[in-house]
């Protein structure tokens, strides 16, 4: 009963940390619809300055607390500053490139940090005032735990009461429920996005900065608990304040007694609980509907054939690669090989996201899925080379089939976040299941495999460009075909599409089995050319490349992810070798290119030069 009561209360105890970073997520979203990226950062900087802070004033109770709330007002300084000079130039723009925009903010500020307190964990103090114990029974519960249970319900409170009593708090939920509407009643847009912004920030700086007694303050805060926090939002409901506070302690109590009772689910089980959730209310706890009308950004002229002159410029660039390793080393070949691989999983995922409008979150899934069964073909039964290939896109398409029965249900950013559960469940799987998957060690070995010819750094590159280049064409292909108008009318009106006769749940369905696959297709010859494969093929930070590819190129033309590839991971290597400071840049980069080319490199070459539809 004592360990019971410990667990419960350590529960209540994150959920209450975890609903104060997930309010101002929510409240960011509600309002501006933006799926902040950043968010976790603001968490990080609130958790720093807090260290900072708390050490220079007197080790007293008041002096604790006073550094805590300075900390969170600095971080809703930041907030602000974030909105005005990046936010704010680009509200009209498809809500995905505001996530883009925002994981630029994320490796800015995580370079900043970097430069600003260095790579090492910093260790605060214990809270004065709050470092002994209170017994229950015989229990012992630590008093700052009982302080942080109390600190979310009263936030609630005060929240409830400043939308519900206060003219502010009108123009937000009136805003939430219909912008335009809102926006057209007078109501000064900028202002209120700018302050429900810094609120946000203030809230995640806040729950930051309540944890250094708790917890070392790290570069790896921010992913650690963001990926959490999205799952508590889209599990209470999309701008759903209350509905982020029964869900942020759902998950933390099934964070605490799941550590307890089922160690070696806890990585996966608060992703089974929101698929679960999503599958039986698609619009979480308290969420509704959004009325999104026509989306924005997402009128485009059709996708054409090639023209002569293009399909010439083409395989002459085809050519040219296939000759590259006449004049370029070793090293260029390699990487070569790499952004043919990025080019194709990039194609993969704008198959299914820039036709079809499925954004995922967890791509990486089904590219993981493809490295791991290439390498348990070749080590495990044994099989040969080709038939392994051949296997992984099939494996990978068949587990989006099934996938997308249960992702296709949702739309928006419910449906993104269930691709995202599914590549946690098979990333925590790759970890747990060491007998099979050999765990964080990873599959070795996995160039014997290959034949003599295409075992060496030349060999293998050519046989990845024919590879990329036939499913390139093939994706091409299929986006000017029929299929390809059908998904696209699916995307932009389903009523209409439906009544023109197009089964809209089939060609959605078929086309995230079409990008599963490839990707598939593209974890194989990742897990042969780096002769291992990792759970890291499975992460986040895959799926976030592929969307960074895609949305760099430009979601609106077929070229764009193959262009955005060539970009995003030529830029992020040559960074890595010639500076230290390689987020920095990259990330100011992704923005500045976001602000100034909403429509992506190719979207703006093909705006000032060329045909339109490519």
């Amino acid at each position: 009963m004592d360990l019971i009561l410990g667990q419960f209360v350590a529960g209540l105890s994150y959920g209450s940390t975890l609903f104060l970073l997930s309010a101002g997520l929510t409240l960011i979203f509600g309002v501006t619809r933006v799926v902040n990226f950043a968010h976790g950062s603001l968490y990080m900087v609130g958790a720093f300055v807090a260290s900072t802070v708390t050490s220079l004033l007197p080790s007293t109770p008041l002096g604790f607390l006073s550094g805590l709330l300075l900390a969170a007002l600095a971080v809703a300084a930041v907030g602000v500053v974030i909105e005005v000079v990046v936010l704010r130039r680009i509200y009209a723009a498809p809500e995905i490139f505001q996530l883009l925009a925002t994981f630029g903010l994320v490796l800015v500020v995580q370079d900043v940090a970097l430069a600003v307190w260095g790579p090492q964990e910093r260790f605060a103090p214990r809270a004065p005032g709050l470092s002994g114990s209170i017994q229950f029974g015989a229990s012992f519960i630590p008093e700052y735990t009982l302080f942080l249970i109390v600190v979310g319900p009263i936030v609630f409170g005060l929240l409830a009461l400043l939308l519900k009593r206060t003219r502010w708090g009108v123009w937000i939920r009136a805003s939430a429920q219909d912008r335009e509407t809102a926006g057209a009643l007078g109501i000064n847009e900028p202002l209120l996005f700018t302050s429900v912004f810094a609120l946000g920030a203030f809230l995640a700086g806040l729950a930051g900065a309540l944890q250094i007694p708790r917890e070392t303050v790290n570069l790896q805060m921010d992913m650690a608990i963001l990926v959490e926090a999205f799952v508590v939002v889209v599990v209470g409901g999309l701008g759903s304040v209350t509905g982020a506070l029964w869900a942020s302690l759902a998950i933390g109590l099934l964070h605490a007694f799941g550590t307890w009772w089922l160690p070696q689910s806890t990585l996966v089980l608060i992703f089974v609980v929101m698929a679960v959730m999503l599958v039986a209310r698609p619009h979480g706890l308290l969420g509704r509907a959004a009325n999104e009308g026509t989306p924005r950004g997402r009128s485009h002229p059709p996708f054409l054939p090639l023209s002569s002159r293009a399909a010439l410029l083409w395989a002459g660039a085809l050519a040219a690669a296939a000759l590259l390793p006449l004049v370029a080393g070793d090293y260029v070949l390699v990487i070569a090989t790499e952004m043919a691989i990025a080019a194709l999983l990039a194609a993969s995922l704008h198959f299914a996201m820039g036709l079809g409008g499925i954004v995922s979150f967890g791509h990486a899934a089904f590219f993981g899925l493809g490295a791991y069964t290439v390498a348990l073909a070749v080590r495990l039964l044994d099989v040969s080379f080709l038939a392994a290939l051949l296997g992984a896109p099939l494996v990978a398409g068949l587990c989006a089939l099934l996938a997308g029965v249960v992702v296709l249900r949702s739309a928006g950013v419910y449906a993104a976040m269930l691709t995202l559960a599914f590549a946690q469940i098979l990333w925590s799987t790759a970890i747990q299941w060491v007998d099979i998957t050999g765990g964080d060690n990873g599959i070795l070995g996995l160039w014997s495999s290959l034949p003599p010819a295409l075992a060496t750094k030349l060999g293998y590159y050519w046989l990845t460009l024919a590879i990329v280049a036939g499913s390139l064409v093939a994706l091409r292909r299929a986006a000017v075909a029929p299929f390809g108008f059908s998904l696209r009318a699916a995307r932009d009106s389903a009523v209409r599409a439906e009544a023109l006769g197009i089964d809209v749940t089939r060609v959605r369905w078929l086309a995230f089995a079409a990008g599963g696959a490839f990707a598939g297709l593209a974890g194989a010859l990742h897990a042969l050319q780096k002769g291992a494969v990792f759970p890291t093929t499975l992460s986040i930070p895959v799926s976030v490349d592929a969307l960074v590819m895609v949305l760099l190129g430009g979601v609106q033309t077929l070229s764009g992810p193959l262009v955005g590839a060539l970009a995003y991971h030529g830029l992020s290597t040559e960074l890595v070798r010639v500076t230290e400071h390689w987020r920095l840049v990259l990330g100011l980069t992704i923005v500045v290119l976001v602000i100034l080319f909403p429509g992506g490199i190719v979207g703006f070459l093909r705006g000032r030069f060329g045909r339109r539809g490519r």
